[in-house]
């Protein structure tokens, strides 16, 4: 999770496939190109991260998340609502496969203002003024109800409608709020799958780790990719969430 908002107006909000040559060189020569198939192991297949079946499996499952705890969402929403002005959701410019830009849902949990404010308390970023990633303890932006939503990653669910548009998988790599331009070459590679709602790094144990740690866990599920490590990381994601796992 990053350490800061920056919303998006829905209207203004595209996905972005078109890349300058040069830097879709640089992704393509970086990108682990997976070319076996999830099922028949066969060469030139699709592996269960790119395959149909996962993008279906994710879409339903979102779909069916979505009705469960709707009551719970709607109850979020209000208490959004009610205790900050400004809106319940914002959409957030992301970093998803192949480094396209698309708008990643979530319920607001930072005051209206954040990004402005984003500069003046940079000094404070956990990782270095200079990091790639921005994170900071006890972030004064955030709200009452915000710090409750982050600490429990129920900030996160509206990821379920990127889900259901194909932007999103239900696992694998935490899309960056920072483009593919200021990936260092020795990261490319998490953008060769879609990013997920959760992943290693969420049921590692590992919290506060850097960028660098985050994608060498990354690579590790690329390599090992299978439905079965997708189940087994959904089965304890819930775990990870109760206790608070991974939340700033």
């Amino acid at each position: 999770m990053t350490g800061h908002e920056q919303g998006v107006p829905i209207k203004q909000m595209r996905r972005d496939k078109r890349l300058d040559p040069e830097h879709r060189m640089r992704l393509d020569a970086a990108i682990h190109m997976q070319g076996r198939g999830w099922l028949t192991g066969r060469d030139g297949g699709r592996p269960w991260t790119l395959s149909r079946t996962n993008r279906v499996v994710a879409c339903f499952g979102a779909l069916v998340i979505l009705v469960l705890i709707s009551p719970v969402l709607l109850g979020l929403a209000l208490a959004i609502k009610f205790s900050s002005p400004g809106p319940v959701m914002f959409v957030q410019k992301r970093t998803g496969y192949r480094g396209r830009l698309f708008g990643m849902y979530k319920f607001r949990t930072m005051v209206a203002n954040a990004e402005e404010l984003k500069e003046s308390l940079r000094h404070l970023n956990k990782h270095g003024a200079d990091a790639i990633d921005f994170k900071i303890d006890k972030d004064p932006r955030i709200t009452g109800i915000g710090g409750f939503l982050r600490r429990s990653s129920l900030d996160e669910l509206p990821n379920l409608i990127n889900v259901m548009t194909g932007d999103m998988r239900l696992v694998g790599p935490r899309p960056t709020s920072f483009n593919a331009y200021r990936y260092k070459d020795t990261h490319l590679a998490r953008l060769s799958i879609y990013p997920g709602m959760t992943g290693l790094w969420q049921i590692s144990g590992r919290s506060n780790i850097d960028f660098d740690q985050r994608v060498e866990l990354d690579l590790n599920y690329i390599a090992e990719q299978s439905l079965l490590l997708d189940l087994k990381i959904l089965l304890k994601t819930p775990f990870k969430v109760f206790s608070g796992h991974g939340a700033s």
